[in-house]
């Protein structure tokens, strides 16, 4: 099946890892960012005022674009999750797993990322891997 993606990132498409990989990874976006949808999270600046990266403190959250928009064919959602790596190793994880992007939906992928390690800040940077997208049939 195809779905038609626009990528409006300067990071790669998502694609599949593995032959038998069900999630495709999705990357961070941080030029996207809107400031307004970081809750106990901050952006750090580097010296010529552009962002480094965006710090999420501990118990924090912040909505990361991705800068993808699809047309996702109908009787069909893609799933976010979260990456087992971050969840295992940092404490990070999808606040509303599994996310779902509707059919109809045309606006720009964002994933909503909580920092649950009480103790540890996590940093996101431009590009990094943050999550995974499963296309999945409605029933």
């Amino acid at each position: 099946m195809k779905v038609q993606v626009i990528n409006k990132s300067s990071n790669p498409l998502p694609q599949y890892e593995t032959p038998q990989s069900a999630g495709m990874d999705l990357r961070a976006d941080l030029w996207a960012l809107n400031e307004k949808f970081l809750f106990g999270a901050q952006i750090v600046r580097n010296v010529d005022n552009t962002i480094d990266c965006v710090q999420i403190l501990p118990g924090g959250r912040a909505l990361i674009p991705t800068e993808l928009y699809t047309a996702i064919p109908m009787g069909y959602e893609v799933q976010v999750r979260p990456r087992s790596g971050l969840a295992l190793k940092h404490g990070i994880t999808v606040l509303n797993t599994p996310g779902t992007i509707d059919a109809d939906y045309r606006n720009g992928w964002g994933v909503i990322l909580m920092n649950n390690d009480l103790r540890n800040s996590f940093k996101i940077y431009q590009g990094d891997r943050i999550a995974q997208a499963v296309l999945a049939k409605v029933e």
